[in-house]
């Protein structure tokens, strides 16, 4: 999965939209409000992950403690996240070694962990549209 193929992924998800606050090389993806997914390229340098991820596209993804930790033994591409809460969130290096399947579970997870903390009002308009299928899949 590359950059653009991770976009329209995040972007399929009900009701999502995203936004550049951190300039156009940073997009941010968002339900009501609230982000669950940061899709931005690693620079040249590789300082944001290290050095050998240098020039690939990296997703923030947010992501249940227990589960993060077991992720990252499992796959050398999933790293505590960048400039971000290392705990709930996990960095996803898009390199080809990396199970398209898994980066689209990874993006459904983190955008039902978003939904369901949700105000009830937000999650009732959003439950009132969508399936559960949908919104928790």
């Amino acid at each position: 999965m590359d950059y653009k193929q991770a976009e329209k992924y995040a972007l399929s998800r009900p009701d999502v939209y995203k936004e550049y606050p951190f300039g156009p090389q940073t997009a941010v993806f968002k339900v009501k409000k609230k982000m669950f997914a940061l899709l931005g390229i690693c620079g040249k340098a590789g300082k944001e992950l290290g050095s050998e991820f240098a020039g690939y596209a990296f997703l923030n993804l947010k992501c249940d403690p227990d589960e993060a930790f077991m992720l990252r033994d499992i796959f050398p591409e999933i790293l505590p996240a960048y400039h971000m809460s290392k705990k709930h969130w996990i960095s996803v290096v898009l390199k080809p070694t990396m199970p398209e399947k898994e980066i689209e579970r990874l993006i459904d997870r983190s955008y039902g962990l978003v939904v369901k903390k949700l105000t009830k009002a937000e999650r009732t308009q959003l439950e009132l549209t969508y399936s559960p299928t949908q919104l928790y899949r």
